[in-house]
C-alpha cells in the first residue's frame, strides 16, 4: 500500500472515528478464544520454552485472560491478591514480564500512561480516552494493510505495529458536555 493512500485512509477513518464517537458507538475487538483456550496455549508454550508453569504465573495470566479492559499491574496486582493473598507487587510485574517476553500478552505503552497489558497478541489497533484512560481495541483492515516501511539505512528493525487513537469515550464524552451546560 502507497503511504500516501495509507495517510488518506487515516484521515478518512479519524473522520469515520468521530461519526462513531458522536452516534456513542466505539468498535470493538472480537475475542476468539477462551480464557481456558488461553491457558492451554500457555501451558504449551512453557513446555517448548522450558519454563516453569507456577501458580503465581497461572493465576496473572488467568486473571488477566478474563479482563477486556486493558488494565495495569496494579490493578491485575488487586485482582490476583485475592486469590493469592500472600503475591507480592514485584512478582506480579515479574511474571507480567515473563508473560510478554513469551508471547502470551501484549505489553501497550502509550506516552504518558502506565503500561496496560492485553491478552490478545493478534494484530490491533487501540482507542484511548484522554480522561478516564480506557482502552478499547479496535479493528480496522485498511489499518493492518500499511506497509511497513524499509528501515534498513535507519539500522532500525520494524517487526510490528499498531495505531494508537486518541479521543473521549461515550462516557467522559457525555460528561463534559453536563458540564459544560451546567456552567452556562
Amino acid at each position: 500500500m502507497d503511504i500516501f493512500k495509507a495517510v488518506r485512509r487515516l484521515f478518512f477513518l479519524f473522520q469515520e472515528l468521530t461519526i462513531i464517537y458522536v452516534c456513542n458507538k466505539l468498535p470493538s475487538m472480537k475475542y476468539n478464544y477462551s480464557v481456558t483456550d488461553k491457558m492451554k496455549n500457555f501451558e504449551k508454550i512453557c513446555r517448548e520454552q522450558g519454563v516453569p508453569l507456577t501458580v503465581q504465573r497461572r493465576a496473572v495470566l488467568e486473571t488477566l485472560a478474563g479482563r477486556f479492559d486493558h488494565p495495569t499491574a496494579d490493578q491485575i496486582f488487586e485482582d490476583v491478591t485475592q486469590r493469592l493473598p500472600d503475591l507480592s507487587r514485584t512478582t506480579v510485574y515479574r511474571v507480567l514480564e515473563t508473560l510478554v517476553l513469551l508471547g502470551v500478552i501484549h505489553k501497550a505503552q502509550h506516552l504518558g500512561s502506565a503500561a496496560r497489558y492485553d491478552p490478545n497478541t493478534e494484530r490491533h489497533h487501540h482507542l484511548t480516552c484522554l480522561n478516564c484512560h480506557k482502552v478499547v481495541d479496535m479493528e480496522d483492515e485498511i489499518l493492518d494493510q500499511i506497509r511497513i516501511p524499509k528501515t534498513s539505512s535507519k539500522e532500525f528493525e520494524i517487526t510490528d505495529y499498531s495505531v494508537h487513537f486518541k479521543g473521549y469515550c461515550a462516557d467522559c464524552a457525555s460528561n463534559k458536555k453536563k458540564l459544560k451546560t451546567s456552567q452556562k
